[in-house]
């Protein structure tokens, strides 16, 4: 069971705080960061660390624990301001972001930093790898299940859709793929660099349970997760956002994908983040 079972109202508060500490993680970071691509997220790994996944910083060996890949391993940042949140490290680590020697490398390190299940970053990993541990724990007959969260531009990589054809020939309904569909990839739009839609008919097509829901919207997000049922097809759940979601000067701009908020941007996101 999840250690926090946060409410709606409570994860909106989270999910607000967990975005300031990306304001700052990422203004002060010597090696920039991918702010819009954490702040999509924002919603969805909030309600995964504070309400859904049967984990926990003191369960980090259970056999039995509910597994989260970061697939988009760029947004990194935003994964770890959530796991200081939930108590898998200490918060004054952030500070040490991208520094020489950090516990917090520029993407996910599992023998780095604690919480973190797979190295990711190479686009295209995370789900081949969720597949995997989805099958081992289906053959071993365990209760866990498997979560990975992948990216737009992650979809143009043909080892995502191998390794969909494997998980619906066996049935994975322990498997709940969420796509952070912001519609944005590297310095444009996905439907003109490399179109997916329509999404939902692809997943289908490739055996998949397909869910929507508002990404950047707990109620929403919690109610779908929660709402899965094992039907022996793996579930994929389009979690539709907006890059750079929460701070208005951010949202829905390509060039907030490996920009960082520096000076005024600081105060002004900050503002509006307690005022909102």
């Amino acid at each position: 069971m999840n250690p926090y079972r946060l409410s709606t109202d409570e994860l909106a508060k989270k999910a607000t705080d967990i975005r300031k500490r990306i304001v700052v993680l990422n203004s002060e970071s010597p090696a920039g960061g991918h702010t819009g691509a954490d702040l999509s997220q924002v919603e969805i790994v909030t309600s995964l660390y504070f309400r859904i996944l049967n984990c926990s910083p003191d369960r980090l060996d259970d056999p039995e624990r509910d597994v989260y890949i970061q697939s988009k391993g760029h947004a990194a940042g935003g994964y770890y301001c959530c796991l200081a949140e939930a108590g898998y490290f200490p918060t004054d680590w952030l500070s040490s972001y991208q520094h020489a020697d950090s516990k917090l490398p520029g993407h996910p390190v599992k023998h780095k930093t604690p919480g973190v299940e797979l190295n990711t970053g190479a686009l295209g990993h995370g789900l081949p790898v969720a597949v995997g541990l989805a099958l081992a724990a289906k053959k071993s007959g365990s209760k866990r299940k498997i979560y990975v969260l992948t990216g737009d531009g992650e979809l143009a990589e043909g080892s995502n859709w191998e390794a969909a054809l494997v998980a619906a020939h066996y049935g994975l309904d322990n498997l709940i793929i969420i796509n952070d569909k912001n519609k944005l990839q590297l310095a444009g739009f996905t439907k003109d660099i490399m179109k997916t839609d329509p999404l939902d008919e692809k997943w289908r097509a490739f055996g998949m349970q397909v869910t929507e829901c508002e990404g950047n919207n707990v109620e929403s997000v919690v109610s779908t997760l929660e709402s899965l049922h094992a039907e022996g097809k793996p579930h994929v759940v389009i979690a539709n956002t907006i890059k750079g979601a929460g701070i208005s000067f951010i949202e829905g701009r390509p060039e907030w994908h490996h920009r960082v908020p520096k000076g005024d941007e600081v105060t002004l996101a900050l503002e509006e983040l307690n005022h909102g």
